[in-house]
């Protein structure tokens, strides 16, 4: 289940230089679908059994994990993860915990989604990592307590059966369940540190919710937005550009190397559902001496649909949000931004609602996933 039988086991002692340096990890097919786990998208680490010596937050953290050899507190060495105290046996003549014995985080995923791989990674824990690991996930509506989520009346559905790790690895496992989940639990056995906890995968958002919107962004990726394809992935992800909110920094958006030849950046994008368009945003938030020059918008309706132009390729100025409503509505299931030449923009938001047909699809595949 892990990336390669090589990550197994321990790492070496960190022997100074660049820590990273010996992490092991691998390309994961999975990662090109969003984090459900991110921040900023409303996730948060809201329960653990114990978090004695890192606390359980840092699982989310967007950066990589960071090591400093000489951070040391009152409870021992500072790690930049989740990490509990060691576990131990009933006593002197039995010294060691259970086969049963384990810690426990739970996540509330920051959309609901169809989760298609979870990085389990061990960062800089190197002697100090769980023997395995399990993943468990659950649908569960509303904003549920701790308690509520541990009552015993919820159903988990084990998405990583306990399965070995290694430590200073980056821990990667597909998943396969075709079902919407809100939460998720992971687990270590018996005790240890994980770094950072990745979920990725695809948004279902609720029906009923986008319905009594009315008007919302058809693209965003809290609605069920994704991106497909982009030209230049060099500087920062794509999907920056249909997380919530602005930008707060310029390495929040999407940026792209420069071009020496004559062609031009673009993404491409899949909308939640065959939507209406009726305005539109570009930003360039943070993006000063780098904006793109100029961009254009197309949508195109199904798989082989032509792409027709909503927005003619239009100047764009550094730092700043551009808004422009249409004269006419665009259909489309699909929508496109180019820029020119090269360079970047921090959101795009194409506002919108289903059509009748959407409306349709998007309720029966919620059905479907057991929404």
């Amino acid at each position: 289940m892990t990336a390669t039988s090589g990550f197994t086991g321990d790492a070496n002692p960190y022997g100074g230089g660049d820590p990273y340096a010996d992490y092991r990890t691998a390309d994961f097919p999975f990662t090109r679908h969003a984090n459900l786990a991110d921040r900023r998208l409303g996730a948060g680490v809201v329960a653990a059994n114990d978090e004695f010596f890192a606390q359980r937050e840092n699982l989310l953290v967007p950066e990589r994990a960071e090591f400093d050899p000489e951070h040391f507190g009152h409870k021992g060495k500072i790690m930049d993860g989740w990490e509990t105290r060691r576990r131990r046996g009933t006593g002197a003549q039995d010294p060691w915990p259970t086969d049963e014995d384990h810690d426990w985080a739970l996540v509330r995923l920051g959309a609901p989604g169809v989760i298609r791989g979870v990085v389990v990674d061990t960062a800089h824990f190197r002697g100090n990592y769980p023997q395995a690991v399990s993943v468990q996930a659950a649908s569960v509506p509303g904003s549920p307590a701790p308690e509520e989520l541990l009552s015993g009346d919820v159903k988990w559905t084990t998405l990583v059966p306990r399965t070995p790790v290694g430590g200073h690895a980056a821990n990667g496992f597909a998943v396969s369940v075709e079902q919407r989940f809100t939460h998720v639990r992971v687990n270590q056995h018996p005790d240890g540190g994980i770094a950072r906890l990745r979920v990725y995968g695809e948004v279902a958002p609720d029906p009923a919710w986008l319905a009594a919107l009315g008007t919302f962004d058809v693209v965003a990726l809290e609605n069920g937005g994704r991106v497909e394809d982009a030209s230049d992935l060099f500087y920062s992800p794509a999907t920056n550009t249909i997380q919530p909110g602005r930008s707060r920094k310029m390495d929040d958006g999407w940026e792209t190397r420069r071009r020496r030849d004559r062609g031009n950046d673009w993404i491409r994008y899949r909308l939640v559902t065959q939507s209406q368009i009726r305005a539109l945003e570009i930003d360039t938030a943070y993006l000063k001496g780098n904006s793109a020059g100029w961009a254009s918008v197309s949508v195109r309706d199904g798989e082989d649909g032509e792409w027709r132009e909503i927005l003619p390729r239009t100047r764009l100025q550094p730092d700043t949000n551009h808004r422009f409503v249409l004269a006419d509505p665009a259909v489309g299931t699909h929508a496109r931004i180019d820029i020119y030449p090269d360079g970047g923009i921090s959101r795009l938001r194409l506002y919108g609602s289903p059509t009748e047909s959407g409306a349709a699809r998007l309720a029966a595949r919620h059905q479907e996933l057991g929404g």
